[in-house]
């Protein structure tokens, strides 16, 4: 995989882990603050912004790999919402997730190591 493809993945990931965040905040905060029709809050769709950030990304990354190998890096999100929920939100995670955590990574390297097969 080329530098230029995996910065691509880095953004895409970045920017969806990102939208999560902002999304969880914008759920947590009190109806008061839902300014958008009185369901989302700026951070909200500030997330939702995004997300459509990422998709676009994602859509530029899709001309320089196969699908079947996008779609395994692309879980790294999964990681990347998984680690920023524990170290920005000091949400518990238990010791069997990361178990899952650790197994969703070395799937990743798997397919990351043999894309060009």
């Amino acid at each position: 995989m080329s530098l230029l493809t995996v910065c691509g993945f880095a953004v895409m990931i970045a920017c969806t882990v990102a939208a999560n965040l902002l999304l969880k905040s914008g759920a947590m905060l009190p109806a008061s603050s839902r300014i958008v029709f009185g369901v989302f809050s700026l951070q909200s769709v500030a997330g939702l912004a995004m997300f459509g950030c990422s998709g676009l990304v994602y859509a530029i990354v899709l001309r320089r790999v196969p699908l079947s190998v996008a779609q395994v890096v692309a879980a790294a999100q999964f990681i990347g919402v998984i680690l920023a929920a524990r170290l920005l939100l000091q949400e518990p995670i238990s010791a069997i997730r990361w178990v899952g955590v650790a197994l969703t990574c070395l799937g990743i390297v798997i397919v990351g190591a043999t894309a060009n097969e």
